[in-house]
């Protein structure tokens, strides 16, 4: 049987901000039987996360967005990221809500069906941060343009792109972040069957 006890014996605030950042002391039961050493483990806190794509079943295309990443940037990478449309869960709000809401701001879409595609952290070892993922779908046409909100320094370029420029651009290693590899992976697999339900 894999363990199951963990002992919390102290948590300590490091940071309160847009992020959080603690410090617990632990120690959990081993595979092997007994206990580990108590250690130290610094905690990375996120609030939840809902990541859309929108699709157009009837043109087999999808939104595309690209904005400003810091973190990018400092490892290296493009400074602008390709990505999905994406935003934070508030206390209490419904998922598919969120979903609707960021597409609403990030891209100009009215989501008129949405289908989960999954539920996963995105760095287990270090951060809180739980991402739900939907395929959203839309009306392509007259979409794309800059948006965003600018209380927020949100400055997004959406794009309507065929889904095979878009397959094509993950096949070449543009798209660089997993809500997006994941997005396009899925609907790479489950393309016809979604036309087919959304048609």
């Amino acid at each position: 049987m894999a363990p199951k006890a963990i002992e919390i014996t102290n948590q300590e605030s490091l940071y309160d901000g847009f992020f959080r950042l603690s410090r617990l002391t632990l120690r959990h039961e081993l595979f092997s039987g007994g206990w580990s050493d108590e250690m130290e483990r610094e905690l990375f806190e996120r609030d939840p996360v809902v990541a859309v794509l929108p699709y157009d079943p009837q043109a087999d295309s999808l939104v595309l967005l690209q904005q400003f990443r810091l973190p990018a940037h400092v490892n290296g990478m493009a400074a602008w990221q390709t990505e999905i449309v994406a935003g934070i869960v508030e206390d209490g709000e419904d998922l598919e809500d969120v979903a609707r809401r960021e597409a609403l701001e990030e891209a100009g879409c009215h989501l008129t069906a949405l289908e989960k595609i999954i539920t996963y952290m995105p760095s287990q070892g270090a951060c809180t941060e739980v991402v739900t993922l939907f395929a959203g779908r839309v009306a392509s046409a007259g979409l794309g343009g800059v948006h965003g909100l600018d209380h927020e320094h949100e400055d997004i370029l959406a794009k309507v792109l065929p889904f095979q420029e878009a397959w094509a651009l993950l096949q070449d290693g543009a798209i660089q972040n997993s809500p997006a590899i994941i997005a396009l992976q899925w609907l790479a697999l489950n393309r016809d069957r979604l036309r087919q339900d959304w048609l």
